[in-house]
């Protein structure tokens, strides 16, 4: 795992492994990881990245921003988050799981950083607790958009005339999500 720099001054790691081809990965964290076969040189892989530059400037700058509107939260502000989410998630899921005549097998909340929500194959919901983090729009969206999974497994036309059935709404109360 040697690290290098790309033509801006950009750091890098390398992640040496038998795969085939290359790879550029940015973490959540902003970090920049080229995925290489093991015999790859050192001057193909800095080819790669350089040859790249556009798409990781670009990616990058919207990590950062993403990073910027939602820093982690201190301790003391992700207990609050875990609180809150423990009084508001199982109402709104018992409100909307009524409303749409669903009815999920469980209910947790995890600190989750990738995903707001799931739904399992048995119809359990999970839910993060940073999704507290985010309008109560974006809260409903999210509840109702992993109670049509009940339902319909699949991001398919019949799921989303289903959240739409519910949230009209729904693209704009997605979009909170995103800012």
């Amino acid at each position: 795992m040697a690290a290098a720099l790309i033509p801006k001054e950009i750091p890098y790691r390398i992640i040496r492994s038998k795969r085939r081809t290359l790879a550029l990965e940015i973490t959540r964290d902003a970090e920049i990881i080229v995925r290489a076969p093991n015999r790859c040189p050192l001057r193909e892989i800095e080819r790669f990245v350089s040859g790249h530059q556009g798409w990781l400037d670009e990616h990058l700058t919207r990590v950062q921003q993403r990073l910027e509107r939602h820093p982690e939260p201190t301790p003391e502000e992700a207990a609050a988050l875990l609180a809150r989410a423990r009084e508001v998630l199982p109402q709104k899921l018992a409100h909307y799981a009524a409303l749409m005549g669903l009815h999920p097998t469980g209910l947790r909340i995890t600190s989750a950083k990738t995903r707001f929500g799931s739904c399992s194959p048995k119809n359990s919901i999970c839910f993060s607790w940073r999704l507290m983090q985010y309008p109560d729009a974006a809260v409903d969206y999210v509840v109702v958009h992993e109670l049509a999974h009940i339902q319909e497994k699949n991001h398919g036309r019949a799921f989303y005339a289903l959240v739409g059935q519910f949230l009209p709404d729904w693209r704009e109360r997605r979009a909170l999500l995103k800012e």
